[in-house]
């Protein structure tokens, strides 16, 4: 009796993780991301170059950290690409999502979404990327005036990889092994940290992605 039931507990604890990593992987699976390719890798970093992209966008202010920022814009622009346009178009979601410092001046107002600081003020940029079948002219605009689209420039950014965790300690932690490692390499730094966030907040741990990134020259 106590193997059965034992068997049957197994069962049912495969099942859950079955569905779970189903539940984890299926929402993010054909999620189109902004075009790069790698120019170096280094210890601990790469760096790639983006191609230009356009961005939903909205500033949070008053946020303790990066990602108490993201749960309050997220909701802002996702509204925005579920339907809250002058269109009433449904946008596809894109991956990361973007949480930066803003460090350099305000812009008016899109994986990934992008979470930006601007330094010591606790407002945070937070971005969607559009999907790239459309062009500032194309896209519908926002019925929310908290939501400005911009083009992003072709950029190099470095970028420091990791899992399991989407923390605030675990985005601190990595920032700094990102800058020591960018300050040992003498690589010159000439944006603000963003976090990217390729998940859906229910994934399973080892399937998470996220990305600390740091616009370079």
């Amino acid at each position: 009796m106590k193997k059965k039931t034992m068997n049957i507990t197994l069962i049912i604890i495969g099942v859950i993780l079955v569905g779970w990593f189903l539940y984890s992987w299926l929402p993010v699976r054909n999620i189109e991301e902004p075009k790069y390719t790698v120019v170096s890798e280094a210890s601990g970093y790469e760096i790639r170059e983006y191609a230009s992209y356009i961005v939903a966008e909205t500033t949070v202010s008053g946020a303790e950290n990066k990602d108490e920022a993201a749960r309050k814009g997220f909701p802002i622009i996702a509204s925005y690409i579920f339907g809250d346009n002058t269109k009433k178009d449904k946008i596809a979601m894109t991956v990361p999502v973007n949480t930066e410092e803003s460090i350099s001046e305000k812009i008016a107002m899109t994986v990934p979404v992008n979470t930006e600081e601007e330094a010591g003020s606790g407002a945070y940029k937070i971005s969607f990327v559009m999907p790239s079948k459309y062009t500032l002219e194309t896209l519908p605009e926002p019925n929310d005036k908290r939501i400005e689209l911009r083009e992003v420039p072709a950029h190099k950014v470095a970028v420091r990889r990791f899992s399991w965790t989407t923390s605030e300690s675990a985005f601190k932690k990595y920032e700094t092994e990102l800058l020591e490692a960018l300050r040992r390499d003498g690589v010159e730094i000439v944006g603000a940290v963003n976090v990217a966030r390729y998940n859906v907040p229910w994934t399973i741990p080892f399937m998470l992605r996220s990305e600390v990134q740091i616009g370079v020259r």
